[in-house]
């Protein structure tokens, strides 16, 4: 069957880049976002010609998600696979810089460029090539296969999370965001907003008369408050690098970046209000519900030595669907089982690909798994891309990789599907 695979996609090949083209030509660039209705349509037609049963949705207007499921012969007992990833594209940033066109696929060298190649298009059209393939090879599946592409991922908005709500599933998950084709699972990320605010407000002449300067006022400015917050901030993380680790991770992963501050009325007033932007990473074994608790248990502390700030509460929000609607996201971890079946029957066709043995490991970034794996899936990442190529100026994937890669998922796909539960 490997055999019959790889001569097949080989063959190929100029059909799948085409396929790709047909994709990187959409500019479904987040943010702005609300563009990907177009590209969304063109996938679920795809999927509709191959048999799959399908549905879409809107997540926000203009964004939709699509999904398609193939049911197998014999569904209850042979494993359901869900195989995700998200059609939204990072910014372009000042197109002069690039040296080929953004949003028209360029072949040269054993490369294809274009804005999406490696993040993620490229696995997408091979994940589309894959099915058909499958299809064609008259490989009856007896497990059932759903795909799964999603908004959002770039914006920290909630497209996976959508598929969830709405009871999506499956006995395993691969999302195919660029992983180098190692298998990965990831850290996660929570973004949140702490807030400073002065129950009075003071002309900036009453400031000789506040405390700090020995007066009777009961006022601060809310910036300088702020500070004590961040010199907290920078404690904890200091904390966290010494006493917590995970394997896979250089220490001192786990971050606190205070990343935009925003305050104060103008010249004339005493700053009533600070509000300081975080962005937070944890370890896999961590949940965004635990981690943000210690950081408002450890700040509630601080707080509580300073006469002020006991008379002015701290207020929190954290994460959010969307950092474009809300300026707020959250990414789940995934703390990935590398004993699964599931993982090691990847591994095993990746070998089988490749004639050489798959890195496990933890990713450097985040992805829409942890939503997955939130929600009772066990999921990993695996997908053709390098990371420094994400986001970059002349955006690239390796056709090799991407033809590999193909190989690989269509060899997963027909095991993991006719294997039984």
């Amino acid at each position: 069957m490997e055999k019959r695979i790889s001569s097949l996609v080989d063959e190929r090949q100029e059909e799948l880049l085409r396929l790709l083209g047909d994709l990187v030509r959409f500019p479904t660039v987040s943010p702005p976002a609300r563009n990907t209705a177009g590209v969304q349509k063109y996938i679920q037609d795809f999927l509709e010609q191959e048999k799959f049963e399908t549905a879409s949705w809107d997540v926000f207007s203009g964004d939709p998600n699509v999904i398609g499921i193939k049911k197998g012969t014999d569904g209850t007992l042979h494993n359901s696979l869900i195989i995700n990833g998200h059609i939204d594209v990072a910014e372009v940033g000042d197109e002069t810089e690039w040296t080929v066109p953004v949003f028209d696929l360029t072949t040269k060298d054993g490369f294809a460029y274009g804005r999406g190649t490696s993040d993620m298009k490229g696995a997408v059209a091979a994940t589309l090539m894959a099915v058909k393939l499958v299809r064609e090879l008259g490989v009856e599946l007896k497990g059932d296969l759903q795909i799964q592409t999603v908004i959002g991922e770039e914006a920290g908005e909630a497209g996976t999370l959508s598929c969830m709500e709405k009871g999506y599933t499956a006995d395993f998950a691969l999302v195919v965001d660029g992983s180098d084709r190692q298998i990965h699972g990831q850290g996660g990320v929570i973004t949140g907003w702490i807030t400073i605010k002065s129950k009075e407000v003071f002309h900036d002449a009453m400031r000789m008369s506040m405390l700090h300067a020995g007066g009777n006022v009961k006022g601060a400015s809310a910036i300088e408050k702020m500070m004590k917050v961040i010199a907290g901030l920078q404690d904890l993380e200091r904390h966290w690098a010494v006493t917590k680790q995970y394997p896979g991770f250089a220490p001192g992963m786990n971050t606190i970046n205070p990343a935009v501050i925003e305050g104060g009325r103008h010249a004339a007033f005493v700053a009533d209000e600070c509000r300081l932007w975080i962005t937070v990473h944890f370890y896999p074994n961590e949940t965004y519900q635990s981690v943000v608790n210690e950081i408002e248990d450890h700040l509630n502390h601080v707080a509580k030595a300073d006469p002020w700030l006991r008379e002015n509460p701290i207020q929190y929000r954290w994460g959010g669907k969307s950092m474009i609607e809300e300026r707020g996201e959250i990414f789940p971890a995934l703390e990935m089982n590398a004993d699964h079946a599931a993982v090691q029957l990847l591994a095993d066709c990746h070998e089988q690909t490749e004639k050489s043995p798959v890195v496990i490991g933890m990713s450097r970034t985040v992805t829409d798994a942890g939503w997955l794996g939130e929600a009772g899936i066990p999921t990993v990442i695996y997908g053709p891309g390098k990371l420094e190529e994400a986001h970059s100026v002349d955006e690239k994937i390796s056709i090799d990789e991407l033809l590999t890669f193909t190989k690989t998922l269509m060899l997963f796909i027909i095991e993991w599907c006719n294997m039984k539960k």
